[in-house]
């Protein structure tokens, strides 16, 4: 977190040096003659990107954020929302009566493996640069209404028969991005 803080400071006095020196404020030239600033530079840039590309593999197991199971009526679907981040919705035995998912620039994880699904239920996706995982109970059928442009679709479960299978409608609107259904 402090190396974070440090290096916004560092970058908006260096905007703010530019500006002023674009802007005849005061001259700058001076400060980049100088030969210190010819190595402050490159090992400044090693060093972000270096930090850049390390901190996101070592919390790579922190990808998604898990959140409780939205709070809903009786009833009434569940609606999820993401922008530039991931969440994942784990259901533990809760009922499950439909979704609403609306993503831009992120990613969501719905396991559905022990929700009570007692009815035909719908999932509604717009994503947008995004992509989505639904897994679900081997004893739901799934049925994938999508389009999709730069991106799409996968549904990989198996198809149940029977009297008590209940089916997922799954409504999709994807723009550069992927879903993926599952068991």
């Amino acid at each position: 977190m402090l190396i974070r803080i440090i290096l916004g400071i560092a970058f908006v006095a260096a905007g703010v040096l530019g500006l002023g020196d674009m802007w005849n404020l005061w001259n700058a030239d001076w400060l980049w003659q100088q030969p210190w600033t010819a190595y402050i530079a490159p090992v400044a840039l090693i060093l972000i990107g270096n930090h850049l590309i390390f901190h996101h593999h070592k919390h790579e197991h922190e990808r998604f954020l898990q959140r409780p199971v939205p709070s809903i009526d009786e009833g009434k679907r569940i609606v999820c929302r993401t922008r530039y981040g991931g969440d994942e919705y784990v259901y533990h035995g809760e009922p499950f009566h439909g979704a609403s998912l609306d993503l831009f620039c992120g990613a969501i994880r719905l396991d559905l493996r022990e929700a009570i699904i007692t009815e035909d239920e719908a999932i509604d996706i717009h994503a947008n640069c995004s992509g989505v995982e639904i897994i679900v109970p081997s004893n739901v059928n799934v049925v994938v209404n999508s389009r999709s442009f730069c991106g799409g679709v996968e549904n990989e479960t198996r198809q149940c028969s029977g009297q008590e299978v209940k089916t997922l409608h799954v409504t999709a609107s994807v723009f550069m991005g992927g879903i993926s259904i599952k068991n």
